[in-house]
């Protein structure tokens, strides 16, 4: 498995390429790919405690070098524990290894901000198993969110384990 470098940024942090970028990749995906209309763009980027977390390519010959993203929200943004959104991974970069990395990055981000609540995320049901092999567990029932199947899944603080 590749050995990958994530930065984290809030979003004033951020350049205006890095962000360019990391929204073209959740544009190229989360749209074009999966074919979703929905508004990827919302307040809770700008948000002063939101954490984006993200992988940059040094290759020169890619027309987007933000190849991984992942942010982190805080307790209350989306749910009542911290959360972790927008998970994406280039086409050209998956099956390397770098979603597990990104996730285990994002997680440890979210135990060192937050480190007494639940962080919880809205799974793409066919990314279930995926998340339960990092410790998450579904608690909810499976809903429909913008014609793709989610399902509401959570791994506990350690405090809490």
């Amino acid at each position: 498995m590749n050995q990958f470098e994530f930065g984290q940024y809030q979003f004033a942090s951020l350049t205006n390429q890095q962000l360019f970028n990391a929204l073209r990749l959740r544009c190229d995906v989360f749209v074009v790919e999966q074919q979703c209309i929905y508004p990827d763009l919302d307040d809770k980027d700008a948000l002063p405690d939101s954490i984006h977390v993200l992988s940059e390519s040094t290759d020169n010959q890619r027309n987007n070098n933000v190849i991984a993203y992942a942010r982190c929200l805080a307790p209350g943004v989306s749910y009542k524990g911290c959360s972790i959104g927008r998970v994406v991974v280039a086409g050209d970069m998956r099956g390397h290894g770098i979603a597990k990395q990104l996730m285990l990055r994002a997680i440890e981000i979210c135990r060192a901000t937050w480190p007494k609540h639940t962080i919880q995320i809205g799974a793409q049901v066919y990314l279930q198993s995926f998340y339960e092999s990092l410790g998450f567990e579904a608690f909810s029932a499976p809903y429909d969110e913008d014609g793709i199947m989610h399902i509401d899944m959570q791994l506990r603080s350690l405090r809490s384990q």
